[in-house]
């Protein structure tokens, strides 16, 4: 299986020689398997919806609001591609597919959500395991505010009401299942002027047990499941 990273922002300037690119992130998640990155942020899209067996989205400084040249013709692709190949979003990627798919999303005007993040699980999918709630990184303040009719809460919290959704042939979470602590403390600091007084209680949230494994080993089970079997 060749998953298709459509990598839709680049790190800080400043975090870049240490922590590579979103793109090197999220193929960490899904490794060994092979993996294509596209930069759609550069106008590289794959060449057709069927290009690869699956597609993941990554996170991005951008909002699926602003008017960036990028963005409309991504959407139009997540449109084309759904059930065609599998789709999984994360964070900016999680929000597109919510609005591409009928949801929409906004600034929140409850501000940031910042360092570990718990979760309830809500609905829950063929591909997840037991687990009642897990903790994994958040770096955001747009939200999905309204979900897409045919989409089934997945993660909620009081913050993040719908911070996973599962479509049944396409998945998506608000949270970071690819953020290092190393690199979660350094995207915090790089932009502490922007959190006021969260900033030194999200950063001693990573000092606490997380569940990214366990979200990438979801993630990987969704990923593994045959076309007709992830809407069940």
């Amino acid at each position: 299986m060749t998953i298709g990273i459509l990598q839709c922002g680049e790190l800080p300037e400043a975090l870049r020689a240490q922590h590579g690119s979103y793109g090197a992130m999220v193929a960490g998640l899904v490794e060994p398997r092979p993996v294509t990155v596209y930069d759609v942020t550069q106008g590289e899209l794959p060449p057709s919806a069927t290009a690869c067996e699956a597609f993941i989205l990554t996170g991005s400084p951008a909002g699926v609001y602003d008017r960036l040249p990028w963005i409309a013709p991504l959407r139009d692709f997540l449109r084309q591609a759904r059930g065609q190949a599998g789709l999984v979003g994360i964070c900016f990627g999680h929000q597109l597919m919510a609005e591409a798919f009928g949801g929409s999303v906004i600034k929140s005007p409850k501000g940031w959500g910042i360092g570990m993040q718990r979760y309830a699980v809500q609905h829950r999918a063929g591909w997840m395991d037991a687990a009642e709630s897990i903790a994994i990184p958040a770096m955001h303040q747009d939200q999905v505010v309204t979900r897409p009719p045919d989409a089934r809460v997945t993660l909620a919290s009081d913050f993040a009401p719908y911070a996973g959704l599962d479509y049944g042939d396409a998945i998506s979470f608000q949270g970071h299942p690819e953020f290092t602590n190393a690199f979660g403390i350094a995207l915090i600091e790089e932009r502490r002027d922007r959190f006021t007084t969260q900033a030194d209680a999200a950063i001693a949230s990573y000092a606490e047990p997380d569940d990214r494994a366990r979200l990438a080993d979801w993630i990987g089970r969704y990923l593994a499941c045959r076309p007709a079997e992830r809407a069940k």
